[in-house]
Parts: structure tokens; sequence; C-alpha cells
């Protein structure tokens, strides 16, 4: 028997369905999988689940927390300019070959919160700046993806401070295998039950054409105008290689595209954000024109203000999303400090690079065309969560009809 608090044969389901239902990987496809080293239960788990599907071959490339520290407490100051540049261009390569991408998350949300936030912005700029030819490829959804969690012990410790180190892993490990449907007898099927709810909704939105959304809860009223031709997606979708697949396992969310200089009021942030290792609490900015002109924290300021300054484009919005308060993961009670769970318990906006496959026809657009039509450019995609039970949303027409879309957290 294994002396491990998480259940192995939910593991096994949650590798299952991150092959199936997440990558929906296909007969002799290379998958390219990241994940932090003490997620090895779970990679080998999502490896034998590949090759049963048919991968040709499993390439795992895994990170360590202790190895990542050891750069702040002993590196000289211009290495935090560095980045592996020949690696985002062997995975882009790898992309462009036909390759699918798998993410494992499960690192302490708060691993780098003690360190000089100055070093860690131009760590995750470098990085962000590096592994750009890689993402497109991702943002553009040109390759299949998908994301999936590890509980891992740091991560549960901070969720679960009063338990037990086997305990509070134990719970983390219950929550995401809960959230991620895999706790049925049959968790493909309720996947596909789920896809399909989600779709109605993205439909709904379609047919209405909205111009914007207008946002208002406490501390909230903000405006923010849809790209032209702009697109609602959610659950599973067709990425340009022609698989259709769950980029994220769990996801409650439809979102599209903002128009990038069409963004005006001021909002604030319902839940912390947990970003490259440091929380980011208690956010309010202000819009104006698409821009950020005003931006607070009282946690994590300092951070926020690097963030923002990373680029033209890190002060945009590349994302809306809508998530009802009634979601599993918010009815949960629980707060993940990781923004795969925490943005699918709240509406969200998310910070920079756009998804250019929110858009009519957006496969076949240039990334000229994409401008054109309010897509935003940026090195990075930074989720945060502005949604709760308070939350209006109203649906603006070309002609200025207001639509009700939310009334009191839940889709009206």
């Amino acid at each position: 028997m294994s002396d491990s608090p998480i259940d192995p044969t939910l593991l096994d389901r949650l590798a299952e369905v991150s092959i199936r239902t997440g990558l929906n990987l296909q007969p002799g496809q290379q998958l390219v999988l990241t994940a932090p080293v003490a997620a090895l239960p779970l990679v080998r788990a999502v490896t034998a689940a590949a090759y049963r599907a048919g991968a040709s071959l499993v390439t795992p490339i895994l990170s360590d927390p202790e190895v990542a520290l050891a750069r702040y407490r002993n590196a000289t100051d211009d290495s935090f300019d560095t980045a592996p540049g020949w690696l985002y261009s062997g995975m882009a390569e790898a992309f462009a070959g036909g390759a699918a991408r798998m993410a494992i998350v499960g690192e302490d949300p708060m691993l780098m919160s003690e360190q000089d936030p100055a070093r860690v912005s131009r760590a995750g700029k470098a990085n962000s700046t590096a592994y750009k030819p890689a993402l497109t490829k991702i943002a553009n959804f040109e390759i299949n993806w998908t994301i999936c969690a590890w509980p891992g012990a740091e991560w549960a410790q901070r969720m679960f401070p009063d338990l037990a180190p086997d305990a509070a892993q134990a719970r983390l490990a219950e929550a995401i295998f809960a959230a991620s449907r895999v706790t049925g007898d049959d968790p493909v099927t309720a996947w596909a039950e789920h896809n399909a709810a989600l779709r109605a909704r993205t439909e709904w939105m379609n047919a209405q054409r909205f111009s914007a959304l207008h946002f208002r809860s406490p501390g909230t009223d903000l405006t923010v105008g849809l790209a032209d031709d702009h697109e609602w997606h959610g659950g599973a979708s067709e990425a340009q290689n022609g698989v259709v697949c769950n980029p994220n396992i769990p996801t409650e969310e439809v979102f599209t595209t903002p128009h990038a200089q069409r963004v005006d009021g001021t909002v604030r942030s319902t839940k912390p954000l947990s970003h490259q290792g440091s929380l980011i609490d208690d956010i309010a900015v202000t819009f104006k024109d698409g821009r950020i002109v005003e931006a607070a924290a009282g946690t994590g300021g300092d951070i926020l203000r690097e963030l923002l300054a990373t680029d033209e484009g890190a002060a945009r919005l590349g994302e809306v999303a809508l998530v009802p308060h009634s979601s599993p993961i918010s009815q949960s009670g629980l707060l993940f400090y990781n923004t795969l769970f925490d943005e699918n318990a709240a509406c969200h906006i998310a910070l920079g690079q756009c998804y250019s496959k929110c858009f009519l026809d957006g496969a076949s657009l240039s990334p000229d065309e994409v401008a054109a039509r309010g897509g935003n450019t940026s090195l990075i995609h930074v989720d945060w969560m502005i949604g709760g039970a308070e939350t209006d949303i109203d649906g603006l027409t070309a002609s200025g009809d207001r639509v009700p879309v939310f009334r009191g957290g839940e889709w009206a």
C-alpha cells in the first residue's frame, strides 16, 4: 500500500481526463510536459495515459523550488536578466512540428515572497521575452494544450495552515479532484456534459453581439468594450490543428477578447492574485481609454507596478471572462492562491496578451488584423478576479440598449 495522502485511483483518473479530454492527444502526437519535480507521481500517470492514447514521445521538463531559490541566494545581479531562450525556441519548434503542450502546476504560491521584487520582476520579464515564440503558438491556439494541477505539499500548507502536512495535502487533493470532475465513475462523460453547458452559454453571448459589458459591484464601475468581431469561447474548443481540447482542467468560464482601447472606469479585485511566487491583494485600478492610469494594491503593490511596466500592452486587457458565483470552485469556499482555480471561482479580467482565437475567423487573422480589431499584445497574460455574489453585469448593444447578463453574481 502507498503511504501517500493522495488517492492513487483519482490521480490516475485526473491523468486520463487530462490526456483524453484536456489535451485530446492524438495518435502519433508528441507531448511537451512541464511540471514541478514534486509532481512526479502525476507526471508518471500522465505519461502512461499519453502512451496509451498513442503518443509517439513524451518529453517532461521538471522544475524544483530549491533550484529556483538558489539563484536568488547565490547568483550575480546580471543573472536576473537571463532566460533559457534556447529551451523555449526548442519548444516553439516542437509545437510548429505538431507537438501538444501540457503544464502541471502545483508550486508553492508564495515561493518568491521574501525575494527582492525588482529581481523577481526582472527574471519574469526575461523569461516572458524568451518564451514569446512558444507562448505565441499557445495564445494563438495553434496547438492543443491544457493545464492541470498537482496537490503540492507547500501549496497545501499555504491553503490549510492549521492541518498536519499529510492532512493538508489530502485536503488539497480532494479539492483538486472535485473541481476537476474526476470523483465520479465516468469523468469523461461528466466533462462532455459540462462542456455542453458551457457551449450553450457561449452561443447565447455570441448571438447577442454586445459592443461592451458594464460591471457593477462594491468598488467596481467598469465598462469593458469588446473587440470588433469578437467571439466567446468556453470549455472545449477546436485548435488550429483541428483538435478539440479543454485548455484548462478545471474550467467554469466563458471568455472573449476586450478592445484594448475601449476600457474605462474603476475596478477592485475580489480575490488575491498569486503571481510569480508573490501575493498581490486588494488591487484597485482605474482605466481610461483602455489603459490603467492609476493602480494600487493593499499587498504586493511593488509587484503590481513592476508587472504593469513590463511593456506597453501590460497595462491593457487581453481577456474578459464570466464565471457565476455558483461555480463549484466558488461554492467550495476555498481560496486556492492559484489562478487555474481561483479564476474559475469568479468573473475575471486578464492583463496583457489576447487570445486571437476569440475572433470570428481568428485562425486566419494576421497579428496586424488582430490589433486592428482591438486585440492586445504583450509579453504577459495575468488573470485577476473581479466577480462575486454582488456582481451585476449588463451587455451594451451598439444601439445603446442594456441587456442583463449577470445579477447577484449569477447568469441573468
